[in-house]
């Protein structure tokens, strides 16, 4: 399956502020999980100080099904003021056999930025897979509710998404 037939959900906001100043924001790795009800905590790796294609972060996520656990993202492009994009990947193996291959990341996720008149045109796209993750551990036990599980999950992504991008829209437009 390729990923333009993977699960994902994609949401923007029109942020009225410079795409340099929505840019800082969203290169922040410690802002989500200030603002997701998913990611707790995260920590560059490494001794990497910030983004750069190849560094590494590591996230905590706490949700109420799956409990709590640890990933390892690692950032797979970056081109300043445009796009930030890492993959997820279970580095501990907690839904399957521990992988640091970004193929085989258990979610995608990136920023899209665009300049629109005054403002930003904010994107962010979640994409489930390749690599397993909770939702493959759910889908295994329950075959036949395998859409429902799948269109829960993305909702869940939207919600928080969405949430995300309030926030990034709110900071951004407060600094001016």
């Amino acid at each position: 399956m390729g990923s333009a037939e993977l699960p994902q959900v994609r949401c923007e906001v029109l942020v009225r502020a410079a795409v340099a100043r929505v840019w800082d924001l969203v290169t922040d790795i410690h802002l989500p999980a200030r603002l997701s009800p998913e990611l707790q905590r995260v920590a560059w790796l490494d001794g990497v100080p910030g983004p750069a294609v190849g560094a590494r972060f590591e996230g905590h996520n706490s949700h109420r099904l799956l409990g709590e656990w640890r990933t390892v993202s690692q950032v797979v492009r970056l081109e300043e003021h445009r796009v930030f994009a890492w993959a997820v990947l279970d580095a501990d193996g907690r839904f399957g056999e521990p992988t640091l291959d970004p193929a085989r990341a258990l979610a995608s996720w990136c920023y899209e930025l665009e300049a629109d008149g005054d403002g930003t045109r904010l994107r962010q796209t979640a994409v489930l897979g390749p690599g397993r993750s909770g939702v493959t551990l759910a889908v295994e036990r329950m075959p036949d509710r395998e859409k429902e599980i799948v269109a829960m999950r993305l909702e869940e992504l939207r919600a928080g998404i969405e949430g995300t991008l309030r926030g990034i829209e709110e900071l951004a437009e407060r600094a001016g």
